[in-house]
């Protein structure tokens, strides 16, 4: 089997932990796009839902972030 798409990293990324934000993105995958590849995978007929999350930077101030996880 080849290597896997970002597409298949993601999906498999949130079979995995439930969810994933920008962020995790980022840093556990190397995928800086996030939300094209998700609005790609939603075309794709993959049931993905997003929620607005508070975290905190790394100035501990709170933030507004999208996580997105499979319905």
């Amino acid at each position: 089997m080849g290597k896997a798409t970002q597409n298949q990293k993601i999906l498999d990324y949130m079979e995995k932990f439930g969810g994933i934000t920008q962020y995790e993105a980022l840093f556990d995958l190397g995928v800086m796009r996030l939300a094209s590849r998700i609005s790609d995978l939603r075309r794709a007929g993959h049931d993905i839902k997003s929620e607005t999350i508070t975290v905190k930077n790394r100035f501990e101030e709170e933030c507004h972030v999208s996580r997105y996880s499979l319905r």
